[in-house]
């Protein structure tokens, strides 16, 4: 199906027959299955399907286990909310959701982040051959905030409340934003072991933190000295590409959401990666490739309950 804009999408799917039909195929392959024990001899009922086996006889629909499990909210605008944030190439806020799609704020706010489920990837993505590498880091001075929000350690300074964000990025385009607790040398190295293969070749500025790269026996590494003014190394080597990706997040994070939280900030991240990793395919194909990700559903009570402070002072 191709869709050139949201009034099309949303003229296709004009009811929850139409909607529910969808989800079935993309789901099934059109040959339901219980959700329960993974029977196929189930038979449909008013409501949605029962399962045929005598060990099992549970009741499930379409909706079940997934993301949209238990939402009031119509499928409709589900697929709407869908393809504006997955179109929408810095974002799009829970209060313009609500005004285009005519739900609450609250509602909205919610929808995007069960959305931002559906765009997190499974597995962990591997970057290989010629991979950049450079940090970056999220949250406003304390000079500028107010002084109820202001934090000041035993010895009278202001504390460093700025969430760190390690970017990597490969030659052919593909990222990987990941928040960290602290930058050192031991989360570093599970961000590379995680997703840069080995053999590959690693470009980063000059920063102290990437001195233990040179003697690696599992990279080679090349260095941008920027306190040189160099931006392009004597062997053509760049970090520009995840510069402009920072670039773009950063935009997105202060010029659309405006305020976002260190314990959603990986959430948001996730969203920026899936946009980037696709940039190259159409609006349709993203909001297709985005219904294989809705197992699972994410509860509004797990969503808030994180202490703001859990994330970075857990790990040091």
């Amino acid at each position: 199906m191709k869709f050139k804009n949201l009034l099309q999408l949303l003229d296709h799917f004009k009811d929850e027959e139409t909607c529910r039909a969808h989800l079935e195929f993309k789901r099934w392959g059109g040959q339901p299955a219980c959700h329960h024990c993974g029977s196929l001899h189930v038979y449909r009922t008013n409501r949605g399907f029962k399962c045929g086996e005598k060990l099992c006889g549970k009741k499930f629909s379409v909706l079940t286990g997934s993301l949209y499990e238990n939402s009031k909210l119509p499928i409709r605008v589900w697929f709407g909310a869908i393809y504006l944030i997955t179109s929408a190439k810095k974002g799009v806020s829970s209060l313009q959701i609500a005004r285009q799609l005519g739900v609450s704020q609250k509602s909205a706010w919610f929808l995007n982040h069960r959305i931002r489920e559906m765009l997190k990837e499974k597995a962990p993505r591997m970057l290989k051959e010629e991979v950049q590498l450079d940090e970056s880091y999220y949250g406003g001075k304390e000079m500028f905030k107010q002084k109820s929000k202001r934090q000041i350690n035993v010895k009278g300074k202001w504390e460093d409340t700025k969430v760190p964000i390690i970017g990597i990025v490969d030659k052919e385009g593909n990222v990987v934003l990941k928040t960290i607790p602290w930058v050192t040398k031991k989360n570093m190295a599970k961000i590379i072991d995680t997703h840069i293969e080995k053999g590959s070749i690693m470009v980063t500025d000059s920063h102290p933190l990437y001195v233990h790269l040179r003697d690696s026996p599992y990279y080679k590494h090349q260095v941008v000295n920027h306190k040189t003014e160099e931006y392009v190394n004597k062997d053509g080597f760049h970090t520009n590409t995840v510069e402009g990706v920072f670039s773009l997040v950063k935009r997105g994070l202060y010029g659309i959401y405006h305020s976002v939280s260190e314990k959603h900030l990986q959430r948001y991240l996730n969203e920026f990666c899936l946009r980037y990793n696709t940039r190259k395919i159409g609006d349709d194909d993203r909001f297709d490739i985005t219904f294989r990700n809705c197992e699972g559903r994410l509860k509004y009570k797990d969503l808030i309950k994180t202490n703001d402070n859990e994330f970075r002072r857990s790990d040091k």
